[in-house]
């Protein structure tokens, strides 16, 4: 059957069509295409291909790096800058806080402007605040820059996961995901060795600099291969902006993160107890500014049918125990680690990669994994893989505490990672997989927002329980205690998996 081409006598867009439905439709007109008249444009974007993938996945994995590295070099730092705890701790909070607050914004953007464009932003961006970090002349300028830097990790961060949700389908976008899936765990390692190695080096005398300007040239080669292999997309009828919902979702993020970040270490003074009272009204503002805008046919920031979805409603919940344990296993691991065994900073990142490995394999291997057994069952199969992994490295830890060599704690290590490996990308598939392309940024936007919030909330509530117990419990009490919590979650992660299993049949 061949086909024409059309045009209505309403529209003045040429359109495809065969010549018998041209037949059935006495309005439509056969025409020629003129030579001098563009092709219609496309409704789908152009298809991911590799490379165009790698690049993107090289863009994730900067912000995820730049969370952790900054750890290694807080030594260095302190002397340096001759700066506080708690200007310290701002250093953290500041890039936790505008990374989370902005994520959904970035998302939106992203459906609206286009997610190509909204990536090199981002991406250029990242590089010219890690320029400020490399520079900054005291603390102060440092805080401030990290904070820039996570708005732009904002406006990068969830590109990724909407140009994949919408420039693949099948098995293709099962194995994007699941490779999108072992960058988190993957650069959390890469950033605790790359750091240690850096801040040993002191190349030219850089010291904690280094950590900060060593992602200006991987983000010249990200933006030279964003611009030639990264299609764009966006959504068909982009959304006006929500200014509204988006002051409301950064306030109250804001309220609830920077208290827990930075709480403990300024002693609780009343502005951090008044923020966390504020955080609850906050939040229930925005989602009442959010339901009335959806209802009145308006273009909410984060629209409440979304969370209407089963799994988007399950994926939340699975966040939780999620990156609340995976952020405070590694704030744990690395004070036991340096403090408890006294690896140092290097040694320390080079006794996780075995757990690198295995979490990079495994998210690899999940989608094959998922398409046996199901996306329920293989989050709960995951947790209780890491929940073995956490009673390994217990057994290992009072064993030989505290002389134990890095290789004595790869088991469990290993385990940890095989666990971790598989819940990413299975969290990602059960929260996006029945949310539109045309939703995929305030998808990709929500899914991000619950990872980045769970990660600072695990490392100050569950590192805040750990610091608190070491003087009366000492670090392996300490230790247990914060591992039992983490299991608990995990035994809620199993039952949310085993949920989800049923409701697939």
């Amino acid at each position: 059957m061949r086909s024409v081409w059309y045009q209505a006598d309403d529209s003045p867009r040429l359109e495809p069509m065969s010549h018998d439905l041209v037949d059935r439709d006495p309005g439509a007109t056969p025409v020629e295409p003129p030579a001098a008249q563009a092709a219609p444009h496309p409704s789908t974007p152009a298809a991911l291909r590799p490379l165009g993938l790698a690049t993107l996945l090289l863009g994730a994995a900067l912000p995820m790096i730049d969370f952790f590295v900054v750890n290694v070099a807080f030594p260095s730092i302190q002397s340096d800058l001759d700066a506080s705890p708690a200007a310290l701790e701002m250093v953290v909070a500041g890039y936790a806080v505008a990374y989370a607050a902005f994520l959904v914004l970035g998302g939106r953007l992203g459906d609206t402007f286009g997610r190509r464009r909204l990536f090199l932003w981002g991406v250029a961006a990242f590089g010219l605040t890690s320029l400020a970090c490399g520079f900054a002349p005291g603390v102060g300028w440092l805080i401030g820059a990290r904070v820039a830097q996570g708005a732009a990790s904002a406006l990068m961060f969830p590109q990724v996961l909407a140009t994949i949700h919408a420039t693949t389908s099948g098995q293709a976008r099962a194995r994007a995901v699941g490779l999108f899936g072992s960058v988190g765990g993957v650069s959390v390692v890469a950033g605790q060795v790359l750091g240690g190695a850096l801040v040993a080096a002191d190349l030219a005398g850089s010291g904690w600099r280094a950590v900060f300007l060593v992602n200006v040239p991987v983000v010249v080669l990200a933006l030279a291969c964003g611009l030639r292999l990264v299609p764009d997309s966006r959504a068909e009828a982009p959304a006006r902006g929500d200014v509204t919902g988006t002051v409301l979702l950064a306030c109250s993020l804001a309220a609830l993160l920077l208290p827990l970040t930075e709480g403990r270490a300024a002693g609780w003074p009343w502005w951090s107890l008044a923020l966390l009272v504020a955080a609850g009204p906050t939040a229930c503002a925005f989602l009442a500014v959010e339901r009335r805008k959806e209802r009145g046919g308006g273009s909410p920031l984060l629209p409440p049918s979304l969370l209407g979805q089963a799994g988007v409603r399950r994926g939340l919940l699975a966040a939780v125990p999620i990156f609340l344990g995976f952020s405070s296993f590694m704030f744990v691991s690395a004070l036991v680690l340096q403090q408890g065994l006294h690896y140092g900073a290097l040694a320390a990142g080079l006794a996780l990669v075995p757990m690198g490995v295995a979490q990079f394999a495994a998210s690899v291997a999940a989608p094959r994994v998922t398409e046996r057994l199901g996306t329920g069952r293989v989050l709960a199969l995951s947790a209780v893989v890491q929940g073995t992994g956490l009673g390994a490295l217990l057994l290992t830890l009072s064993a030989g505490w505290p002389e134990l060599p890095p290789l004595a704690l790869a088991p469990g290590l290993v385990l940890c990672g095989v666990g971790q490996g598989l819940q990413l990308p299975t969290y990602y598939r059960l929260l996006l997989g029945d949310i539109p392309a045309s939703r995929a940024g305030a998808g990709s936007g929500l899914a991000a927002t619950a990872q980045q919030s769970g990660l600072a909330v695990g490392v100050a509530t569950l590192g805040s329980l750990f610091l608190a117990l070491v003087p009366h419990l000492g670090m392996r009490g300490a230790l247990a205690a914060v591992f039992t919590v983490q299991s608990c979650g995990l035994v809620a992660l199993a039952a949310i998996g085993l949920r989800a299993a049923r409701g697939a049949r």
